[in-house]
């Protein structure tokens, strides 16, 4: 089942500053604050303090955000995506399998990583970027 489409904000490396300035425009509490070195002890020094992710709930809804992997190159206009928030890694499987037909891009095949059981991370065929993240167990 999918439990949400919430909006992900990828920061270029300010994302801790992002988070103060969403929580107050919203009025939000912050309800996860994990650096990199929070998720992957082992990451590289230079990553450490990054964010991997923050959540902000408000109104009953909840935005994401982080800053923008190290490997990659941030780019202002594509820093934002619909994350598709399952409960179940045949859920994932069955969204990925649909958005990556004709998808312009396939940064991350669905496929476990540290942070989720099933993940994924793609530009579907009308140009939206797309994460599929599985939440197992909540």
């Amino acid at each position: 089942m999918v439990k949400a489409l919430e909006t992900y904000i990828v920061t270029n490396g300010n994302g801790k500053e992002a988070v103060e300035f969403y929580k107050n425009i919203f009025n939000a509490e912050v309800t996860s604050l994990k650096t990199w070195k929070d998720m992957n002890p082992n990451c590289p020094v230079e990553h450490q303090d990054m964010l991997i992710n923050a959540q902000l709930e408000f109104d009953d809804l909840r935005l994401q955000l982080s800053d923008e992997n190290p490997e990659h190159t941030f780019q202002q206009g594509k820093n934002m995506s619909v994350a598709a928030i399952v409960d179940s890694i045949e859920e994932a499987q069955a969204i990925y399998d649909g958005l990556k037909v004709n998808a312009q891009e396939i940064s991350l095949e669905l496929q476990e990583t540290f942070f989720s059981p099933a993940y994924a991370n793609l530009v579907d065929q009308y140009g939206v970027m797309w994460q599929i993240n599985t939440e197992l167990g909540e």
